[in-house]
């Protein structure tokens, strides 16, 4: 079974490993190897699309790097990644873009930290799901 059930037990190593990869993984694709043009880009109105699917691209290869090296039995956890991360960053774009939110007000931090939160919450998950199929 892939997914762990609720009473099952996950090792603890394991399960942080997991989850400092992945968050290293997630800093670079998010700070370090996202540029002005995605950052700004997905949250536009209109012309959104490719510096969204640019930026989520960065997250699909350094996840696919990550599991190919690490658990290549789960090559596909970067399409998963891939997939989550469009939706969070989407969402948040929509958001900021309809109500014209900048980064003057209050709202676009909490977005950006409701954002970082669901990140690192897929994170997590994607952690307990590796760190129980060790």
């Amino acid at each position: 079974m892939i997914l762990p059930q609720l009473s099952s037990t996950v090792a603890v190593g394991a399960l942080t490993g997991w989850m400092l990869i992945l968050t290293v993984k997630h800093v670079f694709a998010d700070f370090y190897l996202q540029n002005a043009w995605m950052a700004l880009g997905k949250d536009k109105k209109t012309g959104w699309a490719l510096p969204l699917l640019a930026h989520c691209a960065v997250h699909l290869v350094l996840t696919t790097a990550v599991m190919l090296i690490l658990a290549p039995r789960y090559w596909f956890i970067g399409l998963i990644d891939f997939v989550i991360h469009l939706a969070i960053d989407r969402a948040k774009g929509f958001t900021v873009a309809t109500f014209e939110i900048t980064p003057e007000s209050r709202w676009f931090w909490w977005l950006i930290g409701t954002d970082q939160a669901l990140h690192h919450l897929t994170g997590f998950g994607l952690s307990v799901l590796l760190a129980a199929n060790a």
